[in-house]
């Protein structure tokens, strides 16, 4: 539909929003043989396959008032007017969602439309899903650089695990990334990825998902990588 700020999606649209996924071969025994795509190297996950650590370093880093509001933080927003920003920004997950579900214009004059959009978009989406399907939406959606899109792959591609696996380093890291998936990418720039792990961890003892006692021990840890991406060229059976 096309109004006052350009063509926004409709409810069929926000009822079933896509995002493109690669094709896994899997074997009898459920190894993953290859993965092939076009676009976006993405592989979902059900919020009940992520280890809860994900979600209490994600919501304590981007979105600390998730639960208490419907798409637009008010109170996010005005702290961010009045600090100019020095405090952290307004958007919430479900902007952050609306925002890579739904891509900005090209053009950046077009910029304050499309903020007022991602608004309009993520009022709807809370009317339309309850928070633990936006979470999983967000999960599946965000990039992680180097064509690495949700949380699934990204755990496969940086660890080699699933991420019901994951520990609470590992998840701040991924979650971390998420700010800047080149910036704090720990492949490229480690001292900068491990500043902001360290954020999240102290995120999330600030809003009281871990003690301080832990939050210490955690940041004195070093990042500890398992890299390896699965594409058409790699895995156990590139040849299909």
């Amino acid at each position: 539909d096309f109004g006052v700020f350009g063509r926004m999606p409709d409810w069929e649209e926000l009822e079933n929003p896509r995002a493109a996924l690669a094709s896994e071969v899997i074997s009898e025994d459920g190894a993953i043989l290859g993965r092939y795509y076009l676009e976006e190297n993405r592989t979902n996950a059900s919020l009940n396959e992520l280890h809860p650590t994900i979600v209490n370093a994600l919501i304590a880093t981007e979105d600390v008032r998730f639960d208490q509001h419907s798409g637009i933080d008010m109170r996010g927003l005005m702290r961010a007017v009045f600090s100019l920003g020095k405090d952290g920004g307004a958007s919430t997950l479900t902007q952050q969602l609306a925002k890579n579900l739904f891509k900005r214009s090209k053009h950046k004059w077009l910029l304050p439309f499309d903020k007022l959009k991602e608004w309009i978009i993520a009022v709807k989406l809370e009317k339309n899903f309850t928070k633990e399907e936006i979470l999983t939406l967000y999960l599946n959606a965000v990039p992680f650089g180097n064509n690495l899109y949700g949380i699934r792959n990204a755990s496969r591609t940086f660890f080699q695990k699933e991420p019901a696996e994951l520990n609470v380093e590992e998840a701040a890291l991924l979650i971390g990334m998420l700010k800047g998936n080149t910036i704090y990418n720990p492949l490229r720039n480690p001292k900068a990825a491990l500043e902001r792990r360290n954020v999240v961890i102290g995120q999330m003892e600030v809003n009281g998902k871990i003690n301080a006692a832990e939050a210490t021990r955690l940041k004195a840890l070093p990042i500890q990588l398992n890299y390896r991406k699965m594409d058409e060229n790699t895995g156990y059976a590139p040849y299909f």
